[in-house]
C-alpha cells in the first residue's frame, strides 16, 4: 500500500489502476468476489483472454490470505469454463504472471483461449506463442472486447 492510494493499492501499479478506473478498461469488469476481479487482458494475448487478480495489491502467491486462497481456485476453474463455453478454444492456458518492468508486480492469472488458428498462425505453443503475439504486439480493438465481455458475463451468470 502507498500513501497515496487507496487502502491496499498501489498508485503506480497499472493493474490497481485498471481495477479501481484509474485507466480505462476496455469491457470493463466482467466479474468482481469480494476479493477478486476478472476483466479482460489489455495486452496483446487476443480477443476472450482475461485476467483473475486480487483486488489489493499482491506481488507473491506466498502473501495471499486465506480467504483469497480459498476463492482462487473455484474462480480460476470458473473463469477458465466461462472462457471455454464462450471462444470454444481447442485449449485454456491458466498462467500466472507476475512481473513489471523485470521486477514482481501485481500477481496475475492469465486465462487465455488458444485456438488451432493462433497456433498455426504463430507457429508456436505454450510460453512461445504468449512470446511471439507479445513480439507482434497486436491489440484486440475495444469493441471486440466489449462484446466478448458481454458475452462471457453472461456465461458466468449470477
Amino acid at each position: 500500500m502507498t500513501a497515496t492510494g487507496p487502502p491496499d493499492t498501489d498508485r503506480t501499479c497499472t493493474a490497481c489502476a485498471l481495477s479501481d478506473g484509474r485507466r480505462f478498461l476496455p469491457g470493463g469488469p466482467v466479474l468482481r468476489t469480494a476479493l477478486w476481479t476478472v476483466e479482460h487482458c489489455v495486452g496483446p494475448l487476443g480477443v476472450g483472454t482475461l485476467v483473475v487478480k486480487p483486488l489489493r495489491h499482491v506481488l507473491h502467491v506466498a502473501d495471499l490470505t486465506p480467504g483469497e486462497c480459498a476463492e482462487l481456485g473455484p474462480l480460476l476453474q470458473r473463469t477458465a469454463a466461462a472462457v471455454s463455453a464462450v471462444v470454444r478454444p481447442e485449449q485454456v492456458y491458466v498462467c500466472l504472471w507476475s512481473h513489471a518492468g523485470a521486477v514482481p508486480g501485481h500477481i496475475h492469472f492469465v486465462v487465455q483461449p488458444v485456438r488451432t488458428a493462433d497456433v498455426e498462425r504463430y507457429g508456436a505453443h505454450g510460453p512461445a506463442l504468449q512470446t511471439a503475439m507479445f513480439q507482434e504486439g497486436a491489440l484486440p480493438d475495444d469493441a471486440s472486447v466489449a462484446e466478448v465481455c458481454d458475452r462471457l458475463r453472461t456465461a458466468f451468470g449470477p
